[in-house]
């Protein structure tokens, strides 16, 4: 089945991942800003890779907008994100980006790196507005994104790694 990766990645993890699957699966890869739905529909199976900020996943626009044109697509997300894996974090993904139509498309996640030296501006002051919130709670009560978050600031953290992509290789591979 012919298969394509889109992706759009802001500081480097999406993008990284997106090179090992496709060296994985042997598919062809499109950044989601240049990809047309008309070249997009000669694939079988579209999996879309972006990152996750402010609990949206980068790229998913450009499913939603085109779905009527991929429905008889196998399609696939994985987000990436700087906190460690949680099936609540990933349950608000679900409820915001995969109701109706999007229900039943598969969801996976992988875990991303943090570099405060390489963030805009803005992604800089947004971490700075959580750090002070999460700073007034006590740290035994902190959610794992804020856990992450305390040990990440001030830090450079690359938690990149390719067995992230097990589960994804696997969904594809069963098609």
């Amino acid at each position: 089945m012919k298969t394509v990766i889109l992706y759009q990645s802001k500081y480097g993890s999406t993008k990284k991942y997106t090179e090992w699957l496709a060296a994985e699966l042997s598919c062809d890869v499109i950044e989601t800003r240049q990809a047309k739905i008309d070249e997009i529909q000669k694939y079988d199976i579209v999996i879309l890779g972006g990152g996750i900020y402010a609990g949206g996943i980068a790229g998913i626009s450009f499913i939603k907008k085109n779905f009527e044109k991929l429905r008889d697509k196998k399609v696939i997300v994985f987000a990436v994100g700087a906190s460690p894996y949680s099936e609540e974090a990933i349950s608000e993904l679900r409820k915001r980006h995969f109701k109706d139509d999007f229900e039943g498309i598969p969801l996976f996640y992988c875990r991303g790196a943090w570099n405060e030296n390489v963030m805009t501006w803005k992604d800089r002051a947004l971490c700075s507005m959580l750090k002070k919130a999460v700073a007034k709670k006590d740290p035994a009560n902190y959610e794992p994104w804020e856990a992450a978050l305390a040990q990440a600031l001030g830090n450079i953290c690359d938690w990149t790694e390719k067995k992230y992509l097990e589960p994804i290789i696997e969904n594809v591979k069963w098609l």
